[in-house]
């Protein structure tokens, strides 16, 4: 589980070629590689303010959708397959602004 954009990337390991395994001095496999781009920043910033602003808008947002989408339900129209997929993304949005807010992995302090 996880993502790929959290683990670091481990360098590749090249087959050599035999012409080159067959030379006096092989050059070493394992060299480390110099960055050639900066580091990308954060896709959300870390402060608190921007947290609190956001996640609160997308639970907003969430509410209003899943609010949209019981409307019908109140009036005694049946549930369509429709509105149930509304219900579910609104549900979806809200909860992503939680974890906005909540930060789970403790990525908003700062390390080292």
């Amino acid at each position: 589980m996880g993502s790929f954009k959290s683990q670091p990337l481990e360098p590749d390991k090249v087959a050599v070629p035999p012409e080159a395994a067959s030379s006096a001095n092989p050059a070493p496999v394992d060299k480390p590689r110099a960055q050639t781009s900066p580091e990308q920043p954060p896709i959300f910033s870390n402060c608190w303010s921007c947290r609190v602003l956001s996640g609160s808008g997308l639970i907003g947002a969430g509410g209003y959708v899943y609010w949209v989408a019981r409307k019908p339900l109140k009036l005694g129209y049946p549930p369509s397959p429709g509105t149930i997929t509304q219900m579910v993304i609104g549900i979806s949005i809200a909860c992503w602004g939680v974890v906005i807010l909540s930060d789970p992995k403790g990525k908003a302090f700062r390390v080292g």
